[in-house]
């Protein structure tokens, strides 16, 4: 049944921030209104429909008949009585006590199931494809060149190879890879699927997390040092990138989610050159930057790119079967090429290395030039042509060793006199050194982060105003199901009942806030991978500034709750109650908020951290002291609630509000009177002198799944390269 209504839920949601927030509202529904939490009695007429409606007053009704029916609670429930003692139960929690209800509450949850998956069903099949509208140099810099000579790269075996029978425990991908990339020049890195392009250009580029690196690069001349090689100079210049990038027509437009809203992907690809750009480097790495596009888009960022050559920079792409027109727009093309005979002893080898001349003649002339390769049809694609002559077939056919007949080339030659040329100082040049990694300041860092940070969340609706909208319906939902509720402190069932409405806020817009940040922050942190790589800032700027924005919006969002609910739910209006509510809502609202980020940075996704963090929600509503008492909880998982967050919330919102009170109550047997201190005092050990310490309780642990989160963002990557 459960599954039927959340899977229609996400469903209508279309989204997994919108599909969380109605989730939370069903949840809501069939939670409060379900006869547990609030006794049927006690549910105000406007909201009876819910208590029908909920599936969960049926499970209840129909578990609670089979058990309390049963013959081990057929004895008298007191003397010279003829009722049961289960029957006595049912009644005095407001439960349906004839032995029907049980076939009752089956044939519903039958009936719910069907239900929600003919609606599943139905509105699956009236399915229509969401159209989205697709929206969305002048400073100087220095030139440098890349030269490299013996680039080879390791990694370890595999295991399911050993299995297969290899011996070796390294596995080398780049085989003595030499080279040279020149400002203004335009170079190409091509192969077929797997033949180390990719591999080639993080190799270079410094953007490996695993494996071992042989040869030499180097920076004009200058041993290549990766923390500063990222930053040549740190002055943005946006204005004229975008209007490099020919973006100036989608200025200010929401860039979105690929493939649902905001910016096209031809229009994401150029932004994100723009996005490299900013930063003014004098090498820009592309990998595979016309993937994905059609021959129009392709064309758009080809210009883009030439656009970037022009300014003297040194641009390398990596390019998979391109087109025509987008092969010759290069210079210069690095052929490499994996040999399915030697992969594991040799790895991948460059067989072409050079100039690609008008129309591809240069690259058509030097292939053409080896005995009983087929020469190039009119016409026919050069890029194509090259990757078919050059295949493992093509090889054994002829007999020939492809990167052997390169080094052997005058081609070859003229690229180690390049190399070594190039490989040295230039005279009057200075090495690239800069005083720290990061040309800012920490702070200043988190300046910049936090101001992004602030962008990215005003620019995100569903995010943060469905939070709010979420908190203001829970708010008032909530406040017309408890109306009065704390103004009422007749009986022990009144108590349970405004403790009942706290634990069910406490839970259901904590739960709420973990898994809506959960995406948000998973987005955030993969594009913080690409910025931190690119030297932009340091991983802690990054996550405290992730951490300082939360702190208005909760803000907002627990005196929003609060206003609302305290005044529906008629609790006392004196200043110190009504604040130590409002403060205890805000540290709940923002160690959930903190606890989904940590989850996050822990993992490597959101799916997998709302997997991890869901068993802790349990066990934190378990041990919370609603469902359970503190006093009976076996003493052997007693620790377990000094340590749950929940338990130190539901602490202080009840000991705040009636830990000093002492107005007489009648208790469940309806004879004897007790102060309403020594009630939550005895019942669920609250005191009056303890809630400065669970004020402290709750500060503590968003501090600590603050830090938790910081500590995983700069210890923890989870792209794999």
């Amino acid at each position: 049944m459960s599954l039927g209504l959340f899977r229609l839920i996400g469903f209508i949601g279309r989204n997994m921030i919108v599909a969380n927030t109605f989730g939370s509202f069903a949840m809501l529904i069939v939670m409060a209104l379900g006869g547990y939490i609030i006794s049927r009695d006690r549910i105000p007429p406007w909201w009876i429909w819910g208590f029908w409606i909920s599936p969960l007053m049926y499970a209840q009704d129909a578990a609670s008949v089979n058990e309390f029916l049963g013959h081990s609670w057929d004895k008298a429930s007191a003397d010279n009585s003829t009722q049961s003692l289960g029957k006595a139960l049912l009644k005095a929690r407001n439960l349906f006590p004839e032995s029907y209800w049980y076939w009752i509450g089956v044939g519903a949850l039958v009936g719910y199931t069907i239900l929600f998956n003919i609606l599943f069903t139905l509105f699956l099949s009236k399915l229509s494809q969401k159209s989205f509208k697709q929206r969305g140099m002048v400073l100087p810099f220095q030139q440098v060149s890349m030269s490299f000579s013996n680039i080879s790269y390791y990694v370890d075996v595999p295991l399911e190879l050993k299995q297969q029978g290899i011996s070796e425990d390294k596995l080398k991908l780049l085989n003595n890879i030499t080279g040279a990339f020149r400002p203004g020049v335009l170079t190409a890195l091509v192969g077929v699927s797997g033949a180390g392009k990719t591999t080639l250009m993080d190799v270079l580029a410094g953007r490996k997390t695993g494996g071992t690196i042989e040869g030499n690069i180097s920076i004009s001349g200058y041993p290549k040092r990766q923390e500063t090689f990222a930053e040549y100079q740190g002055t943005a210049f946006v204005d004229e990138v975008m209007e490099l990038v020919e973006l100036i027509p989608l200025k200010g437009a929401l860039v979105g989610l690929p493939g649902v809203d905001g910016l096209s992907t031809e229009q994401r690809k150029r932004l994100t050159i723009a996005v490299e750009l900013v930063a003014n480097p004098s090498i820009v790495f592309m990998d595979e930057p016309t993937s994905g596009l059609d021959a129009r888009a392709a064309a758009i960022v080809m210009r883009t790119v030439r656009n970037i050559v022009n300014t003297g920079r040194t641009i390398v792409c990596t390019i998979h079967q391109p087109s025509i027109d987008i092969f010759e727009s290069f210079d210069e093309v690095v052929l490499v090429f994996l040999s399915r005979s030697f992969i594991y002893e040799t790895g991948r080898r460059v067989i072409y290395a050079g100039p690609l001349g008008p129309k591809s003649s240069k690259l058509i002339d030097y292939f053409e030039g080896i005995d009983g390769l087929p020469r190039i049809r009119p016409g026919y694609n050069p890029a194509t042509w090259m990757l078919e002559v050059t295949s493992s077939a093509e090889e054994n056919r002829l007999g020939v060793d492809f990167a052997e007949i390169y080094r052997k080339s005058t081609l070859f030659q003229f690229n180690e006199e390049l190399v070594a040329r190039l490989g040295k100082p230039a005279v009057d040049s200075e090495d690239l050194n800069f005083p720290t990694k990061y040309s800012r300041s920490y702070f200043d860092q988190f300046v910049a982060c936090l101001r992004k940070q602030h962008l990215s969340y005003w620019r995100n609706p569903q995010y943060t105003a469905v939070r709010f909208f979420y908190t203001v319906i829970i708010s008032l939902m909530l406040g017309t199901i408890c109306w009065e509720f704390g103004s009422k402190r007749d009986t022990q069932q009144d108590i349970f009942n405004a403790m009942g409405s706290m634990y069910v806020a406490v839970l259901f817009v904590g739960i709420t806030n973990a898994t809506a940040v959960q995406p948000v922050v998973s987005v955030e942190r993969f594009v913080s991978y690409r910025e931190r790589a690119a030297g932009t800032y340091s991983a802690l700027p990054f996550a405290f500034a992730q951490v300082a924005i939360e702190f208005p919006y909760v803000f907002v969002q627990a005196l929003i709750y609060s206003t609302i609910f305290y005044s529906l739910a008629s609790f006392e209006w004196a200043a110190s109650k009504f604040l130590w509510y409002t403060f205890f809502m805000y540290f709940t609202m923002l160690y959930f908020t903190f606890y989904g980020m940590m989850t996050t940075a822990v993992t490597p996704n959101h799916n997998v951290a709302a997997i991890i963090a869901a068993p802790f929600y349990m066990l934190w509503n378990l041990f919370s002291g609603f469902m359970i008492p503190h006093k009976r909880i076996p003493i052997w998982w007693r620790w377990y609630y000094w340590a749950n967050p929940v338990a130190w919330s539901l602490y202080g919102l009840v000991a705040s509000q009636y830990s000093d009170s002492d107005r007489l109550i009648k208790l469940s047997d309806g004879a004897k009177l007790m102060s309403t201190r020594l009630l939550v005092k005895n019942v669920f050990g609250f005191r009056h002198d303890f809630i400065g310490i669970a004020g402290f309780m709750v500060v503590g642990f968003c501090m600590l799944f603050a830090l938790i989160f910081a500590f995983a963002i700069k210890s923890f990557n989870f792209q794999r390269r």
